[in-house]
């Protein structure tokens, strides 16, 4: 409806967010692209985000992080919204010390929001779920505020 066009950069939700986009007949009207970006080599060649950018304290699993991802591949695609993700999904936590369940979810564009979500849980299927939701809640919600 409002010719938006929105681009995903994911980490822990392992893809569930690119896919719930791309389910919905004529997704090719305002899905441009997603990534499942999952490790530092993948971070730099698909979002061209070098160590340089990430000073501390930012770290990955953190809103400063999941921000940079949403405007980088928001930017990189040209698209109206980014929407990123990233965190711990279990069964245990992560290098940082975030626990599983631990996620960080970012919105770029014409209106920007970054969360924390923690589940408490160590089901990983279950975070992924619960991730990939609550990130296109806050992408809905930043949308409906936008306009």
């Amino acid at each position: 409806e409002r010719r938006h066009t929105i681009a995903v950069a994911e980490s822990s939700a392992g893809g569930l967010i690119n896919a719930a986009l791309v389910a919905v007949p004529g997704a090719s009207a305002y899905y441009l692209s997603g990534a499942v970006v999952y490790t530092v080599p993948g971070r730099i060649a698909l979002l061209g985000i070098g160590k340089e950018e990430i000073v501390p304290p930012m770290r990955s699993a953190s809103e400063p992080y999941a921000a940079l991802m949403a405007r980088r591949v928001r930017a990189n695609l040209g698209a109206t919204w980014g929407l990123a993700e990233t965190g711990a999904s279990g069964p245990s936590g992560n290098r940082y010390g975030d626990a599983p369940g631990h996620a960080c979810i970012a919105v770029s564009g014409p209106l920007e929001a970054a969360i924390t979500l923690e589940t408490g849980s160590a089901d990983r299927e279950a975070n992924m779920w619960a991730f990939a939701r609550r990130a296109l809640a806050l992408l809905e919600d930043c949308i409906r505020k936008a306009s």
